[in-house]
C-alpha cells in the first residue's frame, strides 16, 4: 500500500481527476471498488482498515486483488502519462520513419525521401540518436534511389552518429563508476570526475545535450555533496553551464533537464558563499518553472524555496528565510521527502541562529522517526547536522542530563563514520562544545581561543563549506562574547 499511496502523491489534482476518469471509461462493472479506494488513499491522514471499509466486512484476498489491479491501473497511468507528454515528438518521428519505409515499399520514391527526411530534421533538433540510427540505416538501404546525396555522405553521417550513441553510452558508463566510487568513498572527488571523464573520452563541449549535462552536473554536485568541496568543482559547472546557456533554441524541449541544472548551477554557487549569483540563477530557475503552464512548478517547488531561504538567511534576511518556511505548504508536496525534511532542518537552524531555542526544539521534537529512518530518506551528513544541533539546543536550554546522553549517543553512532572519511572536526567541534557546557568560565581564554583555531580551522576561508562555518561561528561566538547570526554573516562574507 505504501507504494500505490506513493505513486498517488506524485500526482497533480488534474492528473487524480483524469485518472479517475480513465477508470470509469475502464470498469465494466458499476460495482468495481477501484475508484473508492483510489479515493480512500488519496488523503492526508492514514485510513486502517481498508477493506472493511470497502467489503464491509473482512475480506484480505480481495482487498489485496483490489489494490493490485489499482496499483497496475495507476502504472498504467503514469507511464501512458509521460509517453503522452513527454516522447511526442520521438513519437511523431517514429511515424515518419514507419511512413517513409512503407512509401519506399510502395515504390512511392519522392514522398518516400521526402518523408524520411523531414524524419531525420526533427531527430537532430532533439538528439535522437538512436532514432537517427534507424533513420540513417533506411536513408543507406535506399541510397540507390537518392541522386541528390552521394553514398559517402550517408556513410559519413551513419558513422558520425554511431560516434554520439558510443558518447551517450559512455556518459552512463561515467554516471556509474563515479557513483561506484562515492559508495566506496574514495578521496578527492574532483579527480576522480576528471579522471573518469577522460577515461571514457568525455569532454564538455556543445556536442553534448542537455541530457548528458544534466547526468554529468548530477554526478558532480552528489561528490560536491559527499565531501562538501564545492570549491572545486564551481569552474566545472560554470564551463557546463555556459554551454547550455547557448542552446536557447533546445530549453523548452529540455524543461525538466533545464530548471535542475539551474538549481545545480545556484546551488554551487550557493555552497561558495557567492549568493547574489546563486540568487540570480534561482530567479531563471523560477521563470523557467512557470513555463509550460506550470508544469514542472510543483515538482521543483520545494527545492526552490529551500535555496531561496538559505540564500535570505545568509544575506541577514533571517526573518524573511523563516516566514517563508513557516508558510511552505508541506502537505501538497508529501512526495518531495529529501527536500521537505532539508525545509525543517533549516528552519531548525535558522530558529536557532536567532536564540529562538524554544521554537527550534519544538521543531525537532516533532522529527520523531529514528536515525535509520532519516539516514535512508536523507542521507548520513543530514542526520548528523540534526543530532549536533540537537546537542547545542540542549546546551542552550541547559538540559544537562540530555546534553550527556545526547552526545554519548552521537559518537557511538558516528565516531567510526566521521573517522572513516577524514572528518575529525565534527569530532573536535562535540569536543570544545561539551568543554564549553562544562566549564563556561574557559571558554573566552586564549588556550580555548587557540584550540578553535587550530582543530577547526583547517582551510582557506574562502574553501569553507558553509554549514560547517555556521556550527564553528556558534564556538566562536561563545569564546568571543559576540551574537551568533552576527558572527555567522561576518564568517561568511
Amino acid at each position: 500500500m505504501n507504494t500505490t499511496t506513493s505513486i498517488i502523491r506524485t500526482l497533480s489534482d488534474e492528473d487524480k481527476r483524469n485518472f479517475i476518469t480513465m477508470l470509469r471509461q475502464k470498469n465494466k462493472r458499476n460495482d468495481t471498488k477501484n475508484i473508492q479506494l483510489f479515493r480512500l488513499l488519496n488523503t492526508e491522514k492514514e485510513v486502517k482498515d481498508l477493506d472493511i471499509k470497502i467489503y464491509g466486512k473482512r475480506s484480505k484476498g480481495a482487498f489485496h486483488a483490489l489494490c493490485k489491479r489499482l496499483h497496475d491501473s495507476l502504472i498504467d497511468f503514469v507511464a501512458s502519462k509521460s509517453f503522452e507528454g513527454e516522447t511526442s515528438e520521438e513519437m511523431e518521428i517514429l511515424k515518419l520513419l514507419l511512413a517513409g519505409r512503407i512509401f519506399f515499399e510502395q515504390k512511392q520514391y519522392k514522398i518516400a525521401l521526402k518523408t524520411i527526411l523531414k524524419a531525420e530534421q526533427k531527430a537532430k533538433t532533439y538528439d535522437l540518436y538512436s532514432i537517427l540510427n534507424e533513420i540513417y540505416y533506411t536513408k543507406i538501404q535506399y541510397a540507390h534511389l537518392n541522386t541528390t546525396t552521394s553514398l559517402e555522405t550517408l556513410i559519413s553521417d551513419f558513422n558520425n552518429n554511431k560516434a554520439s550513441i558510443q558518447q551517450e553510452e559512455n556518459l552512463n558508463l561515467f554516471y556509474a563508476t563515479v557513483q561506484n566510487k562515492l559508495i566506496q568513498k574514495h578521496d578527492d572527488f574532483a579527480i576522480i570526475i576528471r579522471d573518469t571523464l577522460s577515461k571514457f573520452g568525455i569532454s564538455i563541449t556543445q556536442d553534448l545535450t542537455f541530457r548528458s549535462l544534466f547526468k554529468i552536473l548530477e554526478i558532480t554536485n552528489t561528490a560536491a555533496q559527499a565531501t562538501r568541496d564545492y570549491f572545486t568543482i564551481l569552474p566545472f559547472v560554470e564551463e557546463a553551464y555556459t554551454l547550455i546557456d547557448t542552446r536557447e533554441q533546445l530549453i523548452d524541449k529540455h524543461l525538466f533537464y533545464h530548471i535542475q541544472i539551474l538549481y545545480y548551477v545556484a546551488n554551487a554557487y550557493f555552497r561558495n558563499k557567492n549568493f547574489e549569483t546563486s540568487m540570480h540563477y534561482l530567479s531563471l530557475m523560477k521563470e523557467q518553472m512557470s513555463k509550460s503552464k506550470h508544469k514542472y512548478y510543483r515538482r521543483f517547488h520545494p527545492q526552490y524555496i529551500l535555496l531561496h531561504t538559505l540564500n535570505l538567511n545568509y544575506t541577514g534576511n533571517a526573518d524573511a528565510a523563516i516566514v517563508t518556511i513557516e508558510a511552505f505548504e508541506e502537505t501538497k508536496h508529501k512526495e518531495q521527502i529529501t527536500y521537505l525534511l532539508d525545509l525543517k532542518l533549516s528552519l531548525i537552524v535558522f530558529y536557532f541562529m536567532q536564540s529562538r531555542f524554544k521554537e527550534a526544539l519544538a521543531v525537532l521534537t516533532n522529527l520523531y522517526h529514528s536515525d535509520h529512518w532519516y539516514t535512508e530518506k536523507a542521507g548520513i551528513i543530514w542526520v548528523i547536522k540534526k543530532n549536533l544541533v540537537e546537542i547545542l539546543l540542549h546546551i542552550e536550554l541547559n538540559n544537562i542530563d540530555l546534553v550527556e546522553s545526547r552526545a554519548n549517543s552521537f559518537r557511538k553512532k558516528h565516531s567510526t563514520h566521521l573517522k572513516n572519511n577524514n572528518d575529525n572536526r565534527a569530532l573536535e567541534f562535540l569536543k570544545l562544545a561539551l568543554e564549553y557546557d562544562r566549564n563556561p568560565e574557559t571558554v573566552t581564554t586564549d588556550i580555548f581561543k587557540n584550540k578553535i583555531s587550530n582543530s577547526l580551522t583547517t582551510v582557506k576561508r574562502e574553501q569553507e563549506d558553509i554549514f560547517e562555518m555556521s556550527f564553528y561561528a556558534w564556538i566562536k561566538s561563545k569564546a568571543y562574547n559576540t551574537e551568533l547570526y552576527t558572527t555567522i554573516l561576518e564568517m561568511v562574507k
